[in-house]
């Protein structure tokens, strides 16, 4: 399936049903009088967090949704019916923003989560409403009102526990393929990654979820290579993982330069906790090892990791490193939610 993560879409709300002009005919009954029953107010638009989705492809081949008209009043005091609301269904993780992309309306992150975009208009009143002392046969009735419309955007950012950054290239498929059943692309050449992948990661006995995203390259933040459009998907993540592969000649300018264009980004992607790990160790030998690892210990100031995912070296180490600083973010929120239990009772 495709991934798409944005999408423009029209939403309209139904209008509300018309009231109906009606008067009371049956036989051998001496009075009558109006009897017009009010209109059906129109469907809403709600958008709803499901599961089982992980990309707006959907909302590529439609655009445009409206929900139904409410139902006409009708002799008998009968009110038309509620029209049919148009719901639409988007992954959990998707934000909504208003026709400017700026303006959030709501943020989606819990299966079920649902919220109302637009209200169907009022149903009018029917002629049994406009009866009085004076005027005791009114033949007058009150249109719907009509409903909201709208374009909004939809915007996916993935949730995950664990992000992967770096340069093309840096091993960031190779190491999630190793570690989950995930299956991204991987090949020797730059931007094999198009998409962000997940995958979920066990070590322990426990599980995070981690995702990847397209490399970035010096000036993505002004929109070149892939550009910085996917770093939104690394956003909700407790952790970045920074791999800087060993087949680079200065690792030290490479992780500057990653760090440079997640500050460019911002969003406090800089304030994440961040394990930093030099890739592909497995091609240098003891000396050349050493050297890199010192070089990128002084750019990022602490020692980085060893790791390789051929041959597997230093991955289970690199997974408890993340496991450790994801565990003790659920447990501070645990307690943050405990607090706001006792303080709510």
């Amino acid at each position: 399936m495709k991934f798409l993560d944005q999408a423009k879409v029209y939403i309209r709300s139904g209008d509300g049903g018309a009231g109906s002009v009606s008067f009371r005919r049956e036989k051998y009954i001496e009075f009558g009088g109006p009897d017009g029953g009010d209109g059906g107010r129109g469907g809403d638009v709600w958008v709803e967090a499901v599961q089982g989705l992980n990309t707006l492809i959907d909302y590529r081949y439609q655009q445009h949704f409206k929900a139904k008209t409410g139902v006409h009043g009708m002799g008998r005091n009968r009110t038309g019916a509620k029209g049919e609301d148009a719901i639409l269904k988007v992954p959990v993780g998707t934000q909504i923003y208003e026709e400017d992309n700026e303006t959030l309306i709501c943020d989606l992150t819990e299966i079920g989560q649902r919220f109302k975009l637009a209200s169907g208009g009022n149903g009018g009143f029917g002629n049994q409403h406009f009866k009085s002392s004076t005027n005791q046969a009114p033949r007058r009735a009150n249109p719907g009102l009509p409903g909201e419309e709208a374009w909004i955007w939809l915007r996916l950012k993935l949730i995950a526990d664990a992000g992967l950054v770096g340069l093309p290239n840096a091993g960031k498929s190779t190491f999630l393929a190793t570690v989950t059943a995930a299956k991204p692309k991987i090949a020797d050449y730059p931007f094999t990654t198009l998409h962000p992948n997940l995958g979920v990661v066990r070590i322990d006995a426990r599980e995070f979820v981690m995702a990847d995203i397209p490399g970035l390259i010096e000036g993505a933040h002004a929109g070149v290579g892939i550009g910085d459009r996917f770093l939104g998907h690394v956003e909700r993540t407790r952790v970045l993982l920074h791999l800087v592969s060993a087949r680079e000649e200065d690792p030290a300018a490479v992780y500057n330069t990653i760090r440079g264009e997640l500050a460019a980004y911002g969003h406090g992607l800089t304030d994440k906790a961040e394990i930093v790990a030099l890739s592909q160790v497995d091609l240098l030998d003891e000396e050349a090892r050493a050297e890199k690892q010192a070089a990128l210990a002084e750019a990022c100031g602490r020692k980085p990791l060893l790791l390789s995912s051929a041959t597997g070296e230093g991955v289970q180490d690199v997974l408890r490193a993340l496991m450790k600083i994801i565990q003790d973010a659920r447990t501070d929120e645990e307690d943050a939610e405990a607090v706001d239990d006792r303080w709510q009772r």
